[in-house]
């Protein structure tokens, strides 16, 4: 079974990974703002990302501020984010079953209960 903190970084693994291979030019900052955490939490993510081989360093050429990097995927990345992807959309697919079960349950609590009022 896979813990709340791993499925948590994970899904931030993945939501980093998704955002850099459209957007290889993303600030940090703007980074931490996509994915809703703080500059250094996302620069402790994006240097793991990089010790794994998921992603590396480039110069963003176009950046009129030399200092700026490009953060591209590896071939290890993509593999690595289309996993993440297959993992995070059964996650999600369940997490739908189990809310839309609840919510037909409450549908028909709720009917129940209008139905007892009327007689």
């Amino acid at each position: 079974m896979t813990s709340m903190r791993t499925k948590l970084q994970e899904d931030t693994h993945f939501r980093v990974l998704r955002l850099l291979q459209e957007n290889p030019e993303m600030s940090q900052r703007e980074l931490a703002e996509a994915v809703g955490v703080s500059v250094g939490g996302i620069h402790y993510v994006l240097k793991a990302l990089i010790d794994k081989g998921l992603v590396k360093l480039g110069n963003f050429s176009a950046a009129e501020d030399k200092r700026r990097y490009a953060y591209v995927l590896t071939p290890k990345g993509i593999a690595r984010k289309a996993a993440l992807t297959r993992a995070f959309l059964v996650r999600k697919m369940e997490e739908y079953e189990a809310l839309k079960e609840e919510i037909d349950a409450l549908q028909v609590e709720l009917h129940a209960n209008a139905e007892k009022k009327l007689s």
